[in-house]
């Protein structure tokens, strides 16, 4: 009778690992799909606070 050397496994680490291993391929799908730096997200936050001001400027008097 032969007798395997690796004992008993553990399914519960194999499927954490696959639900893992999802979660950070779905994490990477959202970093392309929304992921911006921080320079991006504050010169959109420039450029829309210029363009309020240019916009209030405009206003006529009543």
């Amino acid at each position: 009778m032969a007798v395997s050397g690796s004992g008993p496994v553990n399914l519960n680490r194999y499927r954490k690992e696959k639900a893992r291993a999802e979660k950070k391929a779905r994490a990477d799908q959202n970093s392309i799909a929304f992921g911006r730096s921080k320079a991006e997200k504050d010169l959109d936050k420039a450029r829309a606070a210029k363009e309020r001001r240019n916009h209030d400027g405009h206003e006529l008097d009543k």
